[in-house]
């Protein structure tokens, strides 16, 4: 009997997605949220990205990192959702000209209200958002975000430390014209 595949039964199957995928939906979500900024897309997004998942999943080696591989998924239907709707052009990674425009990297200051460091983040533009979701609120490595966005590592590291970067200006803005933060002394440090 060499080189004959055990089939699995449908139930199987769905029994081995539900245990595997199916605790990662919330995951997903939040994700889908901070990808398109509407509950009702991001809802659509999650269904779309598990709907795929189910299909795909005979590709899925058990015991893996399954989050990691339905972020991947959510990425890659997100991009052909916006490619769908908004048509987009390609654009050429601008990654220097926004290093070149930050004066300087002020501390993030302590009595920043949530809201407001949500508001940040989604100031910050596009691509340097989604690697700072996926590290520093889904806590994936480099390497997964990597996979997901289908970028090189260096770039990953780069765009996340790029971001950081604006989102503690943005912030130290914010503490400055609050009050919070003397603007001077945050500029000098």
């Amino acid at each position: 009997m060499l080189g004959i595949k055990w089939l699995e039964s449908k139930e199987d199957k769905w029994r081995n997605f539900e245990s595997e995928a199916m605790p990662y939906r919330a995951d997903l979500y939040r994700a889908a949220m901070w990808l398109t900024r509407n509950p009702t897309e991001a809802e659509d997004l999650v269904q779309e990205t598990l709907f795929q998942a189910m299909r795909s999943f005979h590709l899925y080696e058990m015991g893996t990192n399954c989050k990691a591989w339905l972020m991947r998924i959510l990425y890659v239907q997100n991009a052909r959702r916006l490619r769908k709707v908004l048509k987009l052009q390609i654009v050429h990674d601008v990654d220097d000209v926004v290093l070149n425009t930050i004066p300087f990297e002020p501390p993030i200051p302590e009595k920043i209200t949530d809201e407001e460091v949500l508001a940040a983040i989604w100031r910050l533009p596009e691509h340097f958002r989604n690697v700072l979701v996926f590290a520093d609120i889904e806590e994936l490595s480099y390497k997964e975000i990597a996979s997901i966005m289908d970028l090189p590592m260096g770039t990953v590291m780069s765009r996340l430390s790029r971001g950081r970067r604006m989102l503690r200006i943005e912030l130290a803005e914010y503490a400055g014209k609050h009050g919070f933060v003397d603007q001077r002394r945050a500029a000098q440090q």
